[in-house]
């Protein structure tokens, strides 16, 4: 028998060609063997990743200025990508060497040690001693965690995930604290029940804290309450339909953003009934 010869390709057509072999993936971000996780070694990483460029984008998206809400906070301008990057690769640092990133003026090491809290807090081998103590630290330290992006950063996980098999009061007392960073965390840190269907407290404390003087709490109310409402948007609907008259313009049109065109439409004109400006 004639063997078979393999078929020509057509002309204009290219023959086909050994498909590249795939990248291998990127392993999982580490400390060089040796190097241990403290606040000295994550510091000179950060500075090694500086920018004049980034640094002035951050002072102009944080309101740095006199009498503004991150007033003196220090930006030594590294991307916040770059910052959890390190984050991941510090993430088994010790809770005293947190806590000595919290006392830093340079903004990037504060969000890098609050995003070191979160991820150790998640981990499912983290001890529950080890959760106590960063909830502890969290709300000891709040002074240093002192900005929206700090908050937002570990509020659900570090609080929220330790307060989920316990009494929620300590939301409470937050909620009414006369520091405005404490009490976005109160809101914030209900992140951690709403994952998991439970809404009560989120609306309670938006009810707490809805006529807050604070642009910044007024943001926060709405969003969160708009999250729970993904859970349940008749809880959402009924909260809208006894507050959306009075409260923040701020605060409604963040809760209201995952409705349909009508029904927001709706709740802005009851505002404006009540408050044309």
């Amino acid at each position: 028998m004639t063997p078979k010869v393999g078929k020509t390709p057509k002309a204009g057509k290219a023959p086909k060609t050994a498909k590249a072999p795939k990248k291998a993936k990127t392993p999982k971000a580490a400390l060089a063997p040796g190097t241990q996780p403290t606040a000295v070694e994550f510091l000179a990483r950060l500075q090694a990743r500086q920018s004049d460029v980034e640094q002035v984008k951050y002072q102009r998206y944080f309101k740095t200025g006199k009498g503004d809400y991150a007033e003196g906070d220090f930006f030594m301008g590294v991307r916040m990508g770059e910052v959890f990057t390190l984050g991941k690769e510090f993430a088994a640092m010790p809770p005293a060497e947190i806590e000595k990133l919290l006392e830093e003026d340079i903004h990037e090491a504060r969000a890098g040690a609050v995003k070191i809290m979160a991820l150790q807090t998640q981990k499912k081998k983290t001890t529950e001693e080890r959760r106590k103590e960063l909830y502890e630290l969290y709300l000891r330290r709040h002074d240093r965690i002192n900005n929206w992006d700090l908050v937002d950063l570990g509020a659900g996980r570090v609080v929220g995930g330790w307060l989920m098999d316990k009494p929620r009061d300590p939301l409470y007392e937050l909620a009414r604290s006369e520091n405005m960073w404490e009490r976005r965390t109160a809101i914030v840190a209900t992140s951690a029940f709403i994952r998991e269907g439970q809404l009560d407290d989120t609306f309670a404390i938006a009810e707490i804290l809805l006529h807050d003087k604070e642009d910044l709490i007024h943001k926060a109310v709405g969003g969160w309450v708009r999250d729970a409402g993904r859970s349940s948007r008749e809880r959402l609907l009924a909260f809208l339909d006894e507050h959306a008259a009075t409260m923040p313009r701020t605060a409604l049109r963040y809760a209201i953003e995952h409705l349909g065109k009508e029904q927001r439409a709706y709740y802005l004109t009851l505002k404006d009934r009540v408050s044309p400006n």
